[in-house]
């Protein structure tokens, strides 16, 4: 149960916002980002002066006020906030949808319930996978675009987990394109020449 008292008004104000926007259009990201609660859903005509098209619906409900039929695009991860539910499985896919969406040009919402801890996190794991961001950074960007943005334990475990998951992924992609491009330049240098060819230099200097 969330308490109010003592609650500064920041984070009152924004959980009392629809949604919120992380990331605007930059460089091959042609959309935008948001991260928001079930009320954004209630507030079509919001969506619309936004131009979100997709949705990543992130919690456990058995009806949506929007789905496809009323022509959204929608991602669904089914999963209650609870600090003992596993966020790892959900990460790859979720992010792979955003990415997508958004390097296409469209404006994605990533929602839950209240906006706090479910679809923030997914957020955080969408910059930390595909944007590089560490978790500490990754957090405070998305808690400083809405103020109440609170994972719970569990979930935060989850995505520090997968930060250096992540890392690895990339340090290990990094050295086998090094390694690819040593071989390629090794292979040009001491490409074997036909028989009775004089060096490079010198058939250069026969053409003259």
């Amino acid at each position: 149960m969330i308490r109010f008292d003592n609650m500064p008004p920041e984070v009152m104000q924004a959980m009392c916002t629809p949604m919120h926007q992380v990331l605007s259009p930059q460089g091959s990201i042609t959309g935008s980002l948001y991260v928001g609660s079930l009320s954004a859903l209630q507030d079509k005509d919001l969506l619309s002066e936004h131009g979100i098209s997709h949705l990543v619906q992130v919690l456990d409900a058995p009806w949506l006020p929007l789905s496809e039929k009323d022509g959204f695009h929608c991602y669904r991860i089914q999963i209650l906030d609870q600090s003992t539910v596993d966020l790892k499985p959900h990460l790859e896919a979720a992010c792979n949808y955003i990415d997508r969406a958004l390097r296409s040009g469209k404006n994605v919402l990533v929602h839950c319930q209240q906006g706090i801890s479910r679809s923030p996190a997914i957020v955080i794991a969408y910059l930390i996978r595909n944007h590089g961001m560490s978790y500490d950074n990754a957090a405070a960007l998305v808690k400083r675009k809405r103020a109440c943005v609170k994972p719970n334990s569990g979930f935060v475990a989850a995505l520090k987990e997968s930060a250096k998951f992540f890392r690895a992924k990339i340090r290990a992609l990094l050295t086998r394109c090094c390694l690819h491009r040593a071989q390629t330049a090794y292979s040009a240098t001491e490409r074997p020449r036909g028989p009775g060819l004089p060096p490079e230099g010198q058939l250069s200097a026969s053409h003259r």
